[in-house]
């Protein structure tokens, strides 16, 4: 939405480095993971390893380890939050995070209501809530389970309906670094022994946005809840806010407080997994991606290993054993090269526990190999 009045501008880099710094992507921060997944609002984890990816991009000293105990300690959890997509948060976040996005996703069953005829949602959700609660089951179980009932109705619009009408967080061992588990899930409440919590309140929720995003457009917000009508919450802020425009004139909010570093604070390279949240948590990413390379990270519905240099997006990377491939959109200096390798190595080398990459044993070499993408 376009600003009536006149704010200070912040360019392209200044966006940047205050994203970066807020990201904990310009210095690694000596943070713990937990402090830090609730820093972040929650780590995108459609895949198991990503989030440990993420961590060990942001924070000083980080080991698998660190992030592995707190799962099997069930300080953080996976489960379906935000644009209806699997994050890791904090047991806190978890139980308060979910119940304000609920409202999407109950918006999300009705896109499936031609294969749900029939079906009574609120006693869908009590059956399958008392069956995941009995001991926790895949989602093909929950779904033989409701058709039992609902012999009529599509398969795959009941397991849409239970995952969006209970809080299903995914047991360990899956999403425990080095070991293998198949997805199974209860409720959150049983796994973490404690009642769902009220919704967290949305105007804390925009500061904490803020915190870990900003500056940042209403528009921006609602892309990384998939939440809409959030303008209302900016407003009630604005006086506490401090507020900016891009260049295209669109206002942006942000924390009096938080970092905004110089334009030109360097950026060191950083290797991002599939679906980090830095790339899919604004409306407008050219803070962090180029247009003439938007779209270039996604091959169909697969989502590409992410490379920044200076600050923004310069190539997709990817790890076979101790071979790390990057290839790039475009040349780079030598400099910056030795830099990437120096980052991939030390990549490869902090992820090595449990065989969670780079070999069953992790020994060895690290090869860093360049390559270029066609246009």
């Amino acid at each position: 939405m376009a600003s009536r009045t006149t704010h200070p501008v912040l360019d392209t880099r200044a966006l940047n480095r205050a994203t970066l710094a807020r990201q904990l992507l310009l210095s690694r921060a000596e943070m713990s993971a937990g402090d830090a997944v609730a820093h972040l609002l929650g780590l995108q984890a459609q895949n198991v390893k990503p989030p440990y990816f993420q961590l060990h991009a942001r924070l000083a000293d980080f080991r698998p380890a660190d992030l592995a105990g707190l799962m099997e300690s069930r300080e953080v959890v996976r489960m379906v939050t935000m644009r209806s997509t699997i994050h890791t948060h904090t047991a806190h976040d978890a139980l308060t995070l979910r119940p304000l996005v609920q409202p999407a996703r109950d918006r999300e069953v009705t896109y499936f209501r031609k294969g749900l005829i029939g079906v009574d949602l609120d006693h869908l959700a009590e059956r399958a809530r008392a069956f995941v609660e009995s001991e926790p089951r895949t989602m093909g179980e929950i779904r033989e389970e409701l058709l039992q009932e609902w012999p009529d109705a599509d398969p795959q619009s009941l397991s849409v309906a239970a995952r969006c009408r209970l809080p299903l967080v995914q047991v360990t061992p899956r999403g425990v670094w080095g070991r293998s588990g198949q997805v199974r899930l209860t409720t959150v409440e049983s796994w973490l022994g404690k009642p769902a919590g009220t919704a967290q309140p949305v105007d804390e929720v925009v500061l904490r946005y803020l915190a870990a995003f900003g500056p940042a457009s209403v528009k921006d917000m609602q892309t990384w809840a998939g939440l809409t009508r959030l303008r209302e919450a900016f407003e009630r802020l604005r006086p506490v806010l401090l507020v900016f425009q891009d260049e295209n004139g669109v206002e942006l909010f942000d924390l009096p407080d938080a970092p905004r570093p110089d334009a030109e604070t360097p950026a060191p390279p950083r290797f991002l997994p599939e679906f980090d949240n830095l790339l899919l948590s604004h409306a407008d990413r050219t803070r962090v991606v180029a247009p003439e390379i938007k779209g270039r990270t996604w091959t169909g519905n697969q989502a590409h290993c992410t490379l920044l240099v200076d600050g923004f997006l310069v190539g997709l990377w990817k790890l076979d054993g101790r071979v790390l491939t990057v290839e790039l959109f475009g040349p780079v200096s030598e400099a910056a090269k030795e830099e990437i390798v120096a980052e991939g190595e030390l990549m490869v080398e902090g992820l090595a526990e449990s065989g969670g990459v780079g070999g069953a044993d992790g020994a060895g070499g690290v090869s860093v190999r360049f390559g270029a993408i066609k246009p």
